[in-house]
């Protein structure tokens, strides 16, 4: 079986990191991969040892150049079928050029935001079958008009091996400026106003009068960065609140946290919540989207209502006044990763797909 896959994020981010899963666990199982992604991407870099890689020319939802690229492409390798991973532009030209070019499609949904039916019935026409990467994402689609003939489920995954090292406090502090004993939250999401930033924001100051040694890291990029250090400084608690920008050594980092907090209005899955479960860090997180299958209520972790920062402040102080409980949750969170979020599982989940695709295709023209 040949696949061609088309992802058009840069950097090694959620997606991206799960396309590269995907293309090396097909690789072990004699599948021949061709992935289509921006030219100097990350991606391209980390993947040529696992597909043959055509980077190209990538400028997001408007680029209708790019169907006639990836049209060419597809004549060229002649795939069994197309895998889009991403939107950007690759969920619609990407679904346009496979069918001038009469190859079967499969999509990848990572994203719970709502769309309006007519599109759904629209865009995903292009695609022979859509995957979501979490329930919540499916009941999304499903909600919106998908038909469940086309829809299926295939949950993101993460390597946990990296994140099992015991961490390095000593480290930890110097790295971020930390004092010795202090209690140390996480934020991990990119500075946009579906993370729910904002959220834990309103509810430190109680928080930080309550807990001397608290201490929160926000780790990402993004729009909103400017803003939300400006709300810090206006709350007085810029000594208490740091901003460590985009960090490239989680697997370092994580086992070092006290608590991880997701406060997001919206979430697909999240990729950084199986990453600090992984690390046997308790979590508090909205209940949003596909959070609650990361974040199991009362299993490794503690789940609010979204956008209320009253019931999130009173999750984080139940976990930081009951340490045992706290690492109770760690390390169910660890045994939840091992159970049902593996590599292996999110990797034969896809080919499985593949397989009914082409033989429904095989016995259409039987």
């Amino acid at each position: 079986m040949k696949v061609l896959h088309v992802e058009g994020g840069r950097n090694l981010y959620g997606g991206a990191r799960q396309v590269l899963y995907l293309l090396e666990g097909l690789k072990r199982r004699g599948i021949d991969n061709v992935l289509v992604c921006p030219a100097g991407s990350e991606l391209a870099r980390e993947a040529a040892a696992h597909a043959e890689v055509r980077a190209i020319p990538m400028a997001g939802d408007l680029d209708f150049r790019l169907i006639g690229r990836l049209y060419r492409i597809i004549g060229q390798v002649r795939p069994d079928l197309v895998h889009l991973h991403s939107r950007i532009g690759a969920d619609v030209m990407g679904g346009i050029a496979a069918r001038l070019a009469g190859v079967p499609v499969v999509h990848s949904r990572r994203q719970d935001n709502p769309e309006m039916r007519w599109a759904v019935a629209v865009k995903y026409r292009l695609h022979d079958r859509v995957v979501a990467i979490s329930e919540g994402i499916g009941q999304v689609l499903a909600s919106e008009g998908m038909p469940a003939s086309k829809l299926r489920c295939v949950r993101s995954a993460i390597d946990p091996e990296p994140f099992r090292r015991a961490g390095d406090r000593a480290w930890f502090r110097a790295e971020f400026g930390l004092p010795e004993n202090c209690t140390a939250i996480g934020v991990v999401a990119q500075l946009i106003e579906r993370k729910g930033h904002r959220f834990l924001l309103e509810a430190l100051p109680e928080l930080a009068e309550r807990y001397p040694g608290l201490h929160v890291l926000v780790f990402g990029k993004g729009p909103l960065e400017s803003s939300l250090i400006e709300t810090v400084r206006r709350l007085g608690l810029a000594d208490r609140v740091h901003f460590p920008g985009f960090r490239d050594d989680l697997p370092r980092i994580l086992p070092c946290l006290d608590l991880v907090v997701h406060p997001a209005l919206r979430e697909g899955l999240g990729i950084s919540l199986l990453q600090a479960a992984a690390a046997g860090v308790p979590i508090v997180a909205s209940r949003a989207g596909g959070i609650p299958e990361a974040v199991r209520e009362g299993e490794n972790g503690l789940l609010v209502p979204p956008g209320d920062a009253v019931a999130l402040a009173t999750a984080i102080r139940r976990l930081l006044d009951d340490p045992e409980l706290a690492r109770d949750m760690g390390e169910r969170g660890q045994a939840l990763i091992d159970r049902e979020f593996s590599v292996d599982g999110m990797v034969e989940g896809n080919l499985a797909v593949y397989r009914e695709l082409l033989a429904d295709k095989h016995a259409a023209f039987n």
